[in-house]
Order: structure tokens, then sequence, then C-alpha cells
């Protein structure tokens, strides 16, 4: 898509909204973007409602020249966008490098906050299957607790994933993937 086709969303507090939703269904259909307004499942992207996209997401559609951001009825530089999104989204950078990652290796990553992570990720998308891997995002020098690691572990079972904790080295933009598999004797 040519930079003067990009999808225009316009950003209301922490959220882009894509108004048109026509835009909105073309985007979605492209690897499950953003969440179509009042519609929490949707199965497929036949929706004829404003598509609402997390900071990551419009971050990492607006770094690949397919998003451009308006605030005010001002265009939204790229740096610009990155400063609203780090103010909005507690650690951001290192949680927009893994979210990047997954996405560069074609998986498709969704907010994991109802299953107490960063992440749910997915193969072929929502509503397609279920999403095989849950992903929290720590640093290098974060304390892993064993207590959080035990209830994670166990809520990942419970619902049938893996739980996942990616490491991103923010010097070398290298990312280390910790998976777990729980053992029931």
């Amino acid at each position: 898509m040519e930079q003067d086709e990009a999808f225009k969303a316009q950003l209301v507090e922490n959220r882009l909204i894509v108004w048109n939703p026509e835009e909105g269904r073309k985007l979605y259909s492209l690897g499950y973007y953003g969440k179509p307004l009042g519609i929490p499942k949707p199965k497929t992207a036949d929706f004829n409602v404003p598509l609402v996209l997390d900071m990551l997401e419009a971050f990492y559609l607006a770094e690949k020249g397919l998003l451009k951001a308006y605030a005010d009825g001002k265009k939204l530089t790229l740096n610009q966008l990155r400063r609203k999104a780090v103010k909005a989204h507690e650690g951001f950078q290192p949680k927009y490098q893994v979210y990047r990652d997954l996405r560069e290796k074609g998986l498709i990553v969704q907010p994991g906050i109802k299953f107490g992570c960063d992440f749910a990720v997915y193969r072929h998308g929502p509503g397609v299957d279920h999403a095989p891997y849950l992903v929290q995002v720590r640093g290098e020098k974060d304390q892993v607790d064993a207590a959080d690691l035990v209830r994670s572990g166990r809520l990942a079972t419970t619902v049938r994933k893996r739980f996942i904790i990616a490491v991103p080295k923010p010097k070398t933009g290298q990312i280390r993937y910790l998976m777990f598999k729980w053992w029931k004797p």
C-alpha cells in the first residue's frame, strides 16, 4: 500500500479510531488489527462500525506506512505518535519490540489483559483458532517471583495455552523467549 493510500485514524485519548467502516474492514482483514466498536469477538471483517486500534498496533501500522494518525486535525509524525504512545502506554518500548517481532514472524497479536498477561498470540486469528500462547514481557533485570510464575503457568494450563516470558534486549534488538511447559506427574 502506497503512503497516500494509508488508512486514516484519529487519536482519541489513548486509542486511534478509523472512523470510515470500509477502511476499518480492510485494515482488520489485513491481520486482525483493532477491534470493531461494540463488537467484542468479531468472526469476520463484515462490520459497519468504526475500528478501534490500541497504541501498539497503531504505531506498528504507522511504522509500516499503512496508517496515518491525526490529532486535533493535524497529521502526526512517527516521532510524535511514539511520544504519545510512550506517555499513554506503560512499558511501551519493550512491549512494542516484542509486538513487532511477533507480528514480523506472521503471528496475530492481541491484548492479553483477560489472561493477566501482555499478549494473547494466535497462529491464524481470533475467531479462527484459539490463541496457543500467552506472552508476558519482562525486562532483563526484572525479578520473576515464583508465585507469579506458578499463577501464570496454572492459568495458561487451565485455558490450554503455553505461557511465554519475552525478554527484549533494547541495545541489540534481540528477544529471548522462555516458553514453559507444565509437567503433570
